[in-house]
């Protein structure tokens, strides 16, 4: 017969298993294991299109391209300057976002000898307010292609949410609500997009192979990723 003693003990230990089940923590994956073809194929070169703006904010677009050329450069790679390429593609007659992203990715190296081309997409670029509570939410999808073998390279995502509402508890006084409230609005109108967008950059930047103008260049095939992987694949 168990004792109590050892009916609690296992108890608990059951009750651990099923918490920690519920709340199991990302898993982890390496750059060289996520990502063999960038290192294989070793661009040199990277030609960042304009991004896709798949959020509510029609500004986005244009507040985001100022935070990608810099952050890509210092990784180690050729950037080729924004302004640049978006006047040669108006010269080929091509002025649509949708259309640059259908071109066939040789096409890239045809028209810039870039061995590489990074594709963004800006999933989420929002703020959510509500009287009391509001959250800014950026996030951004990322991946580089090819123009040689036109094979996906990387791809990778990055996303910011911040709380702006003002303040902690506040007793549930009519003066506390009306501080936070106020502490909310001053919150969400003073929201600087374009910081939290370096900030979601740096964090899919940061799973990007180094290129070869980086000291750690071929050198951080072990650094560990968050595995972004979908559960049910």
């Amino acid at each position: 017969m168990i004792s109590k003693k050892s009916a609690l003990y296992i108890a608990l230990l059951t009750l651990t298993f099923v918490l920690g089940g519920c709340t199991a923590g990302p898993t982890y994956v390496t750059k060289g294991s996520e990502f063999p073809k960038m290192y294989e194929e070793q661009p040199r070169s990277l030609l960042i299109l304009p991004p896709m703006n798949a959020s509510t904010d029609a500004e986005a677009k244009d507040y985001y391209m100022t935070t990608v050329e810099i952050p890509f450069a210092m990784m180690g790679y050729y950037t080729f300057p924004v302004e640049m390429v978006g006047d040669v593609m108006k010269q080929e007659g091509v002025y649509d976002t949708e259309i640059l992203y259908n071109l066939p990715a040789n096409k890239f190296y045809d028209y810039f000898g870039a061995d590489a081309v990074l594709f963004t997409k800006i999933t989420k670029w929002d703020l959510s307010y509500m009287v009391l509570a509001s959250t800014l939410t950026v996030a951004i999808e990322a991946k580089i292609v090819s123009t040689k073998t036109s094979q996906e390279l990387w791809r990778y995502t990055g996303m910011v949410r911040v709380d702006l509402s003002g303040g902690g508890d506040t007793g549930g006084s009519m003066a506390g609500l009306l501080v936070k409230v106020v502490a909310t609005a001053v919150n969400s109108a003073a929201a600087d997009y374009v910081t939290y967008a370096r900030q979601a950059n740096s964090r899919l930047i940061y799973s990007l192979p180094m290129g070869p103008y980086h000291e750690a260049y071929m050198r951080d095939q072990t650094v560990k990723l968050v595995d972004q992987t979908p559960k049910d694949q």
